[in-house]
């Protein structure tokens, strides 16, 4: 895997397009028009983090955000400020950088109660683990998973409207999925995982498959539904739907499909529902992988309420649209540019926020 650069930052991490050979063949035109939006933009919260790649907050906390640094620590931005003494650092148990590092936090469901939260990293070997935190302490481990290449970690954890723990897994690196391994049930990579962390004991279930490096998920905080951002092998980028009423173990196509297009000629695994992605875009231009993003569901940009946002990572490009009877309508290119955007975060009352390599934490505002 080759890093990119951007500007002197290093766009790698988990969301690296790069790989083997493509054998992609062509896709329907589906790449989003340049559509200049009316009445928002993106403003500077805070700047100054080291390799910024989530934000998240607790439900509790309106005027905190908690950002994690890919070297493997969380920071405090309260009400605009960046605190000097980090809410977590894990340094010296996390392998960075590349694709490797401190990847998420997911803070539980009653975090004002429980002061529970779960941290997703890849640990000094390399291999993925999902950790149950109560401030510094560890708690118990939830879930570990051996990475056999040092790209495709997904490493996203993230709580649905079910109250159970989603963790994002990419197909285990390399490029092309060399051992099949997304569109086989039988291993945990490429994979959607969910689990229930109230209960103890509780194992792991695939919830979706055939995912090649799904680089930020998100649930629609008014629906429940789903929105994965996938990155692709060489040709599509692809952002993949789902419905909260869905019965739960979906097949989104790779390595069979990058995108809508054919990418070996195989038969995809028939168990579950076979889904296609609502919107995709071409890596025939500067872009190179995808940041799937959130719904947005504030209220101080109505012109921007109810439409989806993401983004690429090497050309900071931005598009959003809605989601009508399950389909993509309206999808733009928004106009702006997030030089370095590595992902999307939304706070307790469903503002939007994005991060940069570069250190940045921005908030989406009307203009």
């Amino acid at each position: 895997m080759v890093p990119r650069v951007v500007a002197g930052v290093v766009v790698a991490l988990a969301l690296t397009a790069c790989g083997g050979a493509s054998t992609s063949s062509s896709a329907p035109a589906a790449t989003p028009g340049f559509l200049v939006p009316p009445g928002y933009k993106f403003v500077p919260v805070a700047s100054g983090l080291d390799s910024p790649v989530h934000v998240t907050a607790p439900r509790n906390e309106a005027n905190r955000l908690y950002v994690v640094e890919q070297k493997g620590r969380i920071r405090v931005v309260e009400s605009g400020r960046l605190l000097a003494r980090p809410f977590l650092d894990i340094r010296g148990q996390v392998s960075c950088c590349g694709e490797q590092g401190l990847l998420s936090v997911a803070f539980h469901p009653r975090y004002a109660q429980t002061k529970k939260y779960y941290v997703n990293y890849t640990d000094r070997a390399g291999d993925t683990r999902v950790v149950e935190y109560r401030g510094a302490r560890r708690l118990r481990q939830l879930l570990f998973v051996d990475q056999p290449y040092p790209n495709h970690n997904g490493g996203q954890n993230l709580f649905g409207p079910d109250g159970r723990l989603y963790v994002g897994m990419g197909d285990g690196g390399s490029g092309g999925d060399p051992e099949n391994r997304a569109q086989n049930l039988g291993t945990r990579l490429g994979k959607l995982i969910a689990i229930n962390v109230d209960k103890r004991g509780a194992k792991p279930q695939i919830v979706g498959y055939g995912l090649r490096n799904p680089w930020r998920f998100s649930f629609d905080r008014r629906t429940g539904d789903l929105y994965i951002g996938d990155v692709g092998q060489n040709s599509w980028e692809e952002i993949s739907f789902t419905r909260k009423r869905s019965p739960g173990l979906e097949n989104y196509g790779w390595d069979v499909y990058e995108g809508r297009a054919r990418h070996e000629s195989k038969a995809p695994n028939p168990r579950g529902r076979l889904v296609f992605p609502v919107a995709v875009y071409s890596l025939s231009g500067a872009e190179c992988a995808v940041a799937g993003g959130f719904v947005y569901r504030g209220t101080a940009v109505p012109a921007a309420q109810g439409r989806y946002f993401y983004g690429d990572t090497c050309s900071g490009a931005v598009w959003s649209f809605k989601t009508v009877n399950g389909k993509a309508r309206g999808v733009r290119r928004e106009g702006v540019t997030l030089e370095g955007l590595s992902s999307w975060g939304e706070d307790p009352r469903g503002e939007l926020y994005a991060v940069t390599l570069g250190g940045r934490l921005l908030r989406l505002t009307a203009a």
